[in-house]
């Protein structure tokens, strides 16, 4: 039985990457050797199964919450190899789907994965609180903007208040523009927690969510890749080193 890490990934304001970095990081650790799988935590408004290339895929969460299929059964291979549990697109499905069961739903997979991402709605609802409390580990995603970051310092006190451990948070679509709060500041801001990394702002990920690709894949020496790289690298224990002439520029 192998030891399966489960982290939330949580944002307090919506639009800042969260689905794509899941996507993305949950890519880069299935890289790295390890058996990874993706879900989509967010009930209300999914996105990870639109961002993989399957938004129809015939059975999903709700169906497993609803107690109509086993979770198995949901389980999706990624070409890459990357396993994801998608949930619906469709309003009718959100009918007697309750959140809490996500929880014991997943545990039947401890023990059979090295890591499972859970991509959470943003926000302090309900549907972010499922994933919180099905999570050993919680990471926070934000962008460098004031009420972003306000946002997410809410999420990291209800990290502390459920006794979860926060490994630290990832500035996102970072432009190193003059109106972006400092690191200095957003480390005063978001009570000196961990920073696991600031990812640049790069059009490419707009060019591969738009071929349903991971970015790390479309272009795995663009700015984002790297970073992107470079964190799920940290949660592996791996060794990741960029390029020379990466680092030259």
């Amino acid at each position: 039985m192998v030891e399966t890490k489960v982290i939330g990934i949580l944002s307090g304001k919506g639009g800042v990457g969260k689905t794509t970095l899941t996507f993305n990081l949950g890519t880069a650790l299935n890289d790295f050797g390890k058996n990874t799988l993706i879900v989509d935590g967010n009930l209300t408004t999914p996105n990870l199964g639109i961002h993989a290339g399957i938004p129809l895929y015939p059975t999903t969460l709700h169906d497993v919450l609803k107690g109509k299929v086993d979770v198995y059964d949901v389980m999706h291979v990624l070409p890459s190899g990357l396993k994801i549990i998608p949930a619906s697109i469709n309003l009718n499905d959100l009918r007697g789907v309750d959140p809490e069961y996500l929880s014991s739903t997943l545990r039947n997979l401890i023990g059979k994965l090295d890591f499972i991402l859970i991509d959470g709605a943003p926000g302090l609802g309900k549907e972010s609180l499922s994933v919180l409390k099905s999570s050993d580990e919680v990471i926070g995603i934000t962008i460098p903007d004031l009420s972003a970051l306000t946002d997410l310092l809410k999420s990291i006190k209800l990290v502390e208040k459920y006794k979860k451990k926060y490994l630290g948070s990832i500035i996102n679509m970072v432009k190193n523009k003059k109106y972006e709060p400092k690191k200095d500041h957003i480390m005063t801001m978001l009570g000196e927690t961990a920073i696991l990394g600031a990812i640049p702002h790069d059009e490419n990920v707009r060019y591969a969510s738009a071929r349903r690709i991971p970015i790390i894949h479309h272009k795995p020496n663009s700015k984002a890749s790297l970073k992107i790289k470079s964190i799920a690298a940290k949660l592996a224990g791996k060794e990741f080193k960029i390029p020379w002439y990466r680092r030259l520029f």
